[in-house]
């Protein structure tokens, strides 16, 4: 892995930040350490991250919070570090955007796996930034509801063309439905064609994308017209004028 890859190690024990920044960086990776929001969003301010690894459970401004703020300002990937058994936070984090997460203690191998497979998945673009019509209308751009997915830059624009925050997954997500329209795909399906299998089936996790990604492509989420449920059997996209 280059050195040009940046990753932000956020976590409140120092021994923790110093074992994965030394595994890390042993990896190829540029990693920078924080003990917590303040030193995040400074670290943030003055230069690219492509991945930050969010420890949920910190004292003051926790990891949830944090991945809130990422999530509402960059498209940088998000990996959240949970403690055993801690579903509900994990369920939380994937509402938020966060993009996997990884259960303490973990084995630093699966870690940087982990981390490879996020950082696979991301968009082109860091921050979210206004694009012009031709921009956002490429020949290989699928339309979404009220937004188009560029398949090939791995964004989200409105009609208008203003981008739309996507995570990895979601584009993942987005794509599987857009080389396979008007097909049901099951929950099975979708995370394999996802590439994220380490997923643990009670967590729902489709179900979750799904409804964040109906939030920003459907005129009436609650009403869904292009991404629709299909009871019993999974999702089915529902391309523009068809019915």
């Amino acid at each position: 892995m280059s050195q040009d890859i940046h990753i932000v190690v956020v976590d409140d024990e120092a021994e923790v930040r110093e074992m994965v920044q030394e595994y890390l960086g042993g990896q190829g990776f540029r990693v920078s350490t924080a003990n917590g929001g303040g030193e995040l969003r400074e670290i943030m301010s003055r230069e690219r991250a492509d991945l930050v690894l969010l420890d949920v459970r910190m004292p003051g401004e926790d990891g949830l919070s944090l991945a809130r703020y990422v999530r509402e300002n960059y498209s940088t990937g998000i990996i959240m570090v949970t403690a055993v058994g801690g579903t509900v936070d994990r369920i939380i984090g994937l509402e938020i955007g966060a993009d996997d997460y990884v259960t303490k203690p973990f084995d630093p191998r699966e870690l940087l796996a982990r981390v490879k497979s996020v950082l696979r998945r991301l968009p082109t673009t860091a921050i979210a930034e206004t694009v012009t019509d031709e921009e956002a209308k490429p020949a290989n751009a699928v339309r979404f509801g009220k937004c188009m997915l560029n398949l090939e830059a791995h964004t989200l624009n409105t009609l208008e063309g203003t981008n739309v925050p996507l995570t990895s997954m979601e584009f993942d997500l987005l794509k599987a439905f857009a080389t396979r329209p008007n097909r049901v795909l099951s929950r099975d399906q979708l995370l394999d064609l996802a590439h994220n299998r380490n997923w643990e089936p009670f967590d729902r996790s489709i179900d979750i994308r799904i409804n964040r990604i109906r939030r920003k492509i459907e005129d009436d989420p609650a009403k869904p017209q292009t991404i629709k449920t299909v009871r019993g059997a999974g999702y089915v996209f529902v391309p523009h004028g068809d019915s």
